[in-house]
Formats: structure tokens, sequence, C-alpha cells
């Protein structure tokens, strides 16, 4: 089974209209031409199903007013708390709704977990996902933390850029007091931790803070891409605090955060999977392992099929980085843990037991 830890569903079907059953050929058909902000579609549940993807980590993302200098539609940010709860909890409802037709399952517990592996096993093709949220602004006030654990969200990041909770990508900062008073309700409520997108300061405050289970969903290793949003990938020093809290490390599939010498426009013949692994071969080699890297491909999160590597034009075309982990000589065990062995294994000690 492979598994990608982050995949904005719920945000493609709900503010963007985008018919995540019918698939990709479909969406493509009516985006003509692609929507710029969006790029073009590579995320539909055939392609997952035809990729051999049996779970995903289903974000809820919303977009707060004052993001600085986003491709994103501006259509549908939010203004206050209770706004940002409001789109949240209507892509939460769209996943629950899926769920009730039989489409996908939410993991909420280890028990969840082991049966839905069990039943892949077994042939059945239904997507478990894991509901996390990015960027905690629909969180009203700290102790709202149980109402969102309740309806099955078991991961929150606090940040995307600046939040009432931490600074973020492109606008720095520390954690809030709000910020600090949040991560306690985070573990006593069993929930992970995931600090992409949390600026550096509220990074290693977060890490002094937080003795739970923690990941990094989608980011990758800011020595190799050191050009383009340096805060919104890992420095060597923080992926190994990471790793020394047991943390799975997500990348991203986004071409820009690939290769340091992407310039928007460059053709993707330039950039192949053979890139994204010198980001998965720097994690492994800084832990001296294959344990903390896996995929957090973060595709149609305003990356499109233009913007990914040239061996990639859905999300079906997952196995192409196998198969470029193979030609880097890694074993078919390493393999096996990056591309979804990895997610599991977190998931299996970091998920309530019921």
């Amino acid at each position: 089974m492979f598994v990608d830890g982050h995949l904005d569903l719920a945000y493609n079907v709900v503010q963007c209209r985008r018919d995540f059953e019918a698939g990709v050929a479909a969406i493509r058909a009516a985006e003509q031409p692609p929507i710029p902000q969006l790029g073009t579609a590579t995320v539909g549940l055939p392609e997952l199903r035809r990729g051999g993807i049996g779970l995903v980590f289903a974000t809820l993302f919303t977009l707060p007013s004052t993001a600085k200098a986003t491709d994103l539609p501006s259509e549908q940010v939010y203004h206050t708390p209770a706004q940002a709860h409001t789109q949240a909890e209507t892509q939460l409802n769209y996943y629950l709704a899926l769920e009730t037709r039989g489409l996908v399952r939410l993991m909420r517990t280890r028990g969840d977990l082991a049966a839905h592996q069990a039943a892949w096993a077994n042939g059945d093709p239904t997507l478990g996902l894991v509901v996390l949220m990015e960027n905690a602004d629909p969180i009203v006030t700290p102790t709202e933390t149980s109402w969102w654990a309740n309806r099955g969200v078991r991961i929150v990041g606090p940040a995307w850029q600046a939040t009432r909770y931490c600074g973020g990508t492109k606008q720095p900062g520390p954690l809030t007091a709000l910020g600090r008073a949040l991560l306690p309700e985070l573990a006593q409520n069993g929930l992970i931790l995931d600090v992409s997108h949390m600026a550096e300061a509220s990074f290693w405050q977060a890490l002094e803070l937080w003795s739970g289970p923690v990941i990094a969903s989608h980011s990758n290793c800011r020595a190799l891409a050191p050009t383009r949003l340096a805060d919104r990938h890992l420095s060597d020093a923080m992926l190994k605090a990471l790793i020394e809290r047991d943390a799975v490390i997500g990348s991203v599939l986004f071409n820009a955060f690939i290769a340091a010498e992407y310039q928007s426009g460059d053709p993707k013949t330039q950039y192949g999977c053979a890139r994204l692994v010198r980001h998965i071969d720097r994690i492994c080699q800084l832990a001296g392992n294959a344990r903390h890297v896996a995929i957090g491909s973060d595709l149609d999160g305003g990356i499109g099929s233009e913007d990914i590597p040239h061996e990639l034009d859905s999300i079906a075309d997952m196995p192409r980085i196998a198969e470029a982990l193979s030609a880097a000589n890694y074993s078919a065990a390493a393999i096996a843990d990056i591309m979804g062995g990895n997610w599991l294994r977190l998931l299996a000690r970091a998920l309530p037991i019921a």
C-alpha cells in the first residue's frame, strides 16, 4: 500500500469545484484552459486507485485573508476564526459524506488502521483517510480541540503562513500565547503535531513544549532548495531534531521545492524524480536509515502537472517514485518504507487505541 501524507482533497472539491470522484480527465476537460492558480489537475479517486495509494492524509485547509503573495484563489479566504471554522467543518463534512457512501474509511483509531490494512491486502480498494487540519485557525479557541477530535481530526498543523497560533511560511514568528495553550489540548486529545509550515522560531518552541507524536507532513530539505521560500523547508538541524523524535517527513513533489534553480515556467522535462530522491536520500543519510522519510506530495495544493517531475502526470504515476528509488540502489524494504510503511508505522503507534 502506498501512502500520501498530504492531499488537499476537500479543498479542491469544496472551494475549487473539482469532481474528485470523476477523476483527473473529467477535471481537466472542465478546466480548459487550466486555471493558472491551480494548474493542471493531478488528483482524483480513480487515479489514487490506479496508483496503488491506499491511504492519504486528507487536509482541512483554509486560506487566511492575511496571506502574503499566494497564488491560490482568493475568493474564499476567511477573515475571522468563526469563518475558518465554518469552512473547515464544510470540508470535514465532505469526508464524512464520502465515508457514509462507502467510498472512503476514516482512520480514527489503531483498530481502524489495522482493519483497513487487512481489507486492502484482501483486494478492497476503498481509500483510507487520516484527517489533517492544515492551519489551526478553525479551532476557534484551544478548548475547542476536543470538538474536532471527536469528529475525526487526527493531525493538526498550527501554521500555514502566520496564524493566531504561531508564525509560519513567509510570516516568521514564535508561538503565540494561544499557540502555547493549544499544544496541551492537542496532547490531551491524542492528536499528532504537524510542523510543516511552522516558522523556525515556533518550530523549536513547539519541540521544547511537545512530547507527543510529531510529523512534517510535506516538507523538503532546505539545504537542497534554499532559494525559494527557504523558511518553507527544513534545515538539517530541524531534520535531525525530528529524527530524534522518531518523526516522519513527507517529501513534496513541487519542482520549485526540489530544485534550487527552478523558475516558474521551466519545462518539466528538466526535472525528474532523481532530483526528488536527493531530498529523500539526504534525510536517510542524516538518520542512518530509511525510517523517517515518506511521501507528502501536496499535489493539487496549488501544484499542477506542469510543476512536478517529468515522469509524473498524475497521482496514478506514484509508482514511478519507487522506480527512481530502485534506480538509486535503495533496497525493496527501504522503498516499501518510504512509499508507505513509515507512515503506517507512525500511525500504528500514534493513533488512539480506541
